[in-house]
């Protein structure tokens, strides 16, 4: 009983948190909720859309220097408590898989309240020792599917004990200077951003892209207008 009440208050701060309220409390309702992907019937004929500046992805102004090098950056901010997030995970696959060789995914976990700094330090860790790419979808999977208890560091050491990581050393990096480093810098990168909400991507320290019901940009929407930018940035590269 007590785990299943921790996972409802976690699930109704992360669902306030992913659209940017980061002053919510348990009984606050979300503001926004961004539309499920919808499947065309066979038949169905998808318009090509005109994507606007200003209206369908923004204008990040100044432009904030990236971490990639010469390679196009395309930034996901998230949270592993973002029920969002989470549905939107096999989307960025889908991202991954569609970008050319001269762009780059960078993960940015946001801390939109107390309730998702454990998890944010869970990445930084996972990232620090390697297991990213093995820890990733499963954390998603666990919390939002299996609805594991994981709400705080000790509990998700023990989920990355499942993939060969060693608890008592992932407890101490979790709680290390490094990781505080990582997280003040991550917080400001994302106010930078100007992001309000999980998850939301960032081309090349340039442009913001977000789920927006009035604007009728769903997920797929959101991969649309981040390839069609990546396009864009590697053209002006040339």
């Amino acid at each position: 009983m007590i785990q299943r009440l921790g996972f409802l208050l976690l699930a109704l701060l992360a669902v306030s948190a992913c659209n940017g309220d980061k002053t919510a409390t348990a009984a606050t309702a979300p503001t926004t909720t961004p539309p499920a992907a919808v499947k065309a019937s066979p038949m169905a004929v998808t318009p090509v859309r005109d994507w606007q500046l200003g209206a369908d992805y923004f204008l990040i102004d100044p432009r904030i220097p990236t971490s990639t090098g010469d390679k196009i950056e395309v930034v996901e901010v998230f949270s592993y408590a973002c029920p969002h997030c989470a549905h939107f995970q096999p989307m960025m696959d889908e991202l991954k898989a569609k970008l050319p060789a001269n762009a780059q995914i960078v993960l940015l976990p946001a801390v939109f309240n107390p309730q998702w700094e454990p998890f944010a330090r869970a990445y930084y860790t996972a990232h620090s020792l390697g297991v990213v790419d093995k820890t990733h979808a499963a954390l998603f999977e666990a919390l939002h599917s299996q609805h594991q208890s994981l709400f705080t560091i000790d509990a998700l050491a023990g989920f990355y004990a499942n993939y060969g990581v060693d608890a008592k050393s992932f407890v101490s990096t979790a709680n290390s200077f490094i990781v505080d480093s990582q997280i003040a810098n991550g917080n400001r990168l994302v106010a930078s951003y100007g992001v309000g909400s999980t998850p939301s991507l960032v081309i090349n320290g340039k442009y913001r892209i977000e789920m927006n019901n009035e604007r009728n940009i769903g997920p797929q929407d959101v991969v649309d207008i981040a390839l069609m930018l990546v396009k864009q940035e590697a053209a002006a590269k040339k």
